[in-house]
C-alpha cells in the first residue's frame, strides 16, 4: 500500500518538493543578509548611542520576499486543496478503490496507509516551512516585536503544523461525504477559511484571560516584549471611555471632552495648571496579552486544530467504512 501511495501520489510529491527547495534556498539567502545586517546595525547603535535612529531606518530583507513569507498563511490550505479534497473524493468518484479493495486490501487498510501517509507528508511539509519562515523573521521578529499579533501569529512556530494537519483532514472528509472532486475542493476551501477566521477573531484572543493596566495620562504604560495589544484607550473621570481624538487635543483627549479648566485650550492655549490637575482624573488603559504567553497561545491553538482534524479523521472513517460504494 505505501508503494501504491508513492506511485500515485509523486508527482504532487516532486511539486511540492522542489517549491520547499526553492523556498529554503530563498529564504538561506535573504536570511542570512538580514542577519548580517541587523547585527551590524546593533554594533553602530552601541558605538553611536543612536538606537532609535537606527531602528526607524533599518530595511530588513526586500518588499517580495517579506510579501512571500506573509503569503505562506495560505499554505496549510494547499494541502488541503490538492492533497486531501481529490484524495478520497477521485478514488470513489473513479470507482479505483473498490479495485484496491478487491486485491485483497481491506477498507481500514486503504484508509489508514493513505490518509496516515498524507497526514503525515503535510504535517511535516507545513512544519518545514514553518521553520524557515520562524528563522528568517528573527531579526524583524527582535526589532518590531510583532510576532504575537495575527498574520504574523499564524505563520511561525507550530500552529502552521496544525493548520495543515486540519486542512488535510477536512479535504479528506469533504472527499468521502460529497465524493466528487470539484465540491470538495469548493467545500475545503470555504471551511478552512470560515474556522480559520472564527479562531482568530473570536476564540484566540480569549485562550487566557487578558491582562488590563491603568495608568495615569501623565505616566503612560507600555508591556514589554512582543505583546499583543487588544484594546487601548482613555476613561474620563466618570469611568466613561472616552472618544478616540481627531482633532485638536491634549494628551489624546478631544477638546470636546476636555474639562472645564481645560476650555482655553481649545484656543490652542497651553494648558494651565489648574487643567493639568484636572486632567489627572482622567486614566488610560491598555488591555494586551503578555509577550511570555506566546508559547502558551502556539500550544492551545495547535491543539484545538489538531483535535478538528482528529474528528474529521474519524467522520472520514466512518463515512468510508460504513457506506455502500
Amino acid at each position: 500500500m505505501t508503494w501504491l501511495v508513492w506511485r500515485l501520489h509523486r508527482t504532487q510529491l516532486y511539486i511540492a518538493a522542489a517549491l520547499l527547495a526553492a523556498l529554503t534556498i530563498l529564504l538561506l539567502v535573504t536570511g542570512l543578509q538580514m542577519a548580517s545586517q541587523y547585527h551590524s546595525a546593533l554594533a553602530a547603535c552601541g558605538a553611536s548611542h543612536s538606537c532609535a535612529t537606527l531602528a526607524s531606518t533599518l530595511f530588513l530583507g526586500s518588499h517580495a520576499v517579506g510579501f512571500l513569507v506573509i503569503m505562506t498563511l495560505g499554505v496549510p490550505a494547499l494541502f488541503g486543496l490538492f492533497w486531501g479534497a481529490p484524495l478520497v473524493a477521485s478514488e470513489l468518484e473513479t470507482g479505483t478503490s473498490q479495485f484496491a479493495w478487491m486485491q485483497s486490501v481491506t477498507r481500514k487498510r486503504w484508509l489508514a496507509v493513505t490518509a496516515g501517509e498524507m497526514l503525515l507528508a503535510a504535517a511535516a511539509w507545513g512544519g518545514a516551512v514553518s521553520a524557515l519562515v520562524t528563522w528568517w523573521s528573527g531579526p524583524d521578529n527582535a526589532l518590531q516585536l510583532d510576532q504575537f499579533k495575527p498574520g504574523r501569529f499564524d505563520i511561525m512556530g507550530i500552529v502552521p503544523v496544525g493548520y495543515a494537519l486540519f486542512a488535510m483532514a477536512l479535504g479528506l472528509c469533504a472527499g468521502a461525504l460529497l465524493r466528487r472532486s470539484v465540491p470538495a475542493l469548493a467545500v475545503t476551501l470555504a471551511g478552512f477559511i470560515v474556522v480559520r477566521a472564527v479562531v482568530t477573531i473570536w476564540l484566540r484572543p480569549h485562550y487566557l484571560s487578558a491582562i488590563t493596566v491603568t495608568y495615569k495620562l501623565f505616566s503612560p504604560f507600555t508591556p514589554t516584549g512582543s505583546y499583543w495589544q487588544l484594546a487601548q484607550g482613555i476613561r474620563n473621570p466618570a469611568g466613561q471611555l472616552v472618544p478616540a481624538a481627531n482633532g485638536l487635543a491634549i494628551d489624546g483627549i478631544p477638546v470636546g471632552s476636555l474639562p472645564a479648566a481645560c476650555a482655553a485650550a481649545a484656543d490652542g492655549v497651553r494648558p494651565t495648571a489648574s487643567c493639568r490637575q484636572a486632567l489627572g482624573a482622567f486614566h488610560g488603559f491598555i488591555t494586551y496579552q503578555p509577550a511570555n504567553r506566546y508559547w502558551a497561545f502556539q500550544g492551545i491553538e495547535f491543539g484545538i486544530f489538531a483535535a478538528l482534524a482528529a474528528l474529521l479523521i474519524a467522520v472520514t472513517a466512518v463515512v468510508v467504512l460504513r457506506r455502500d460504494v
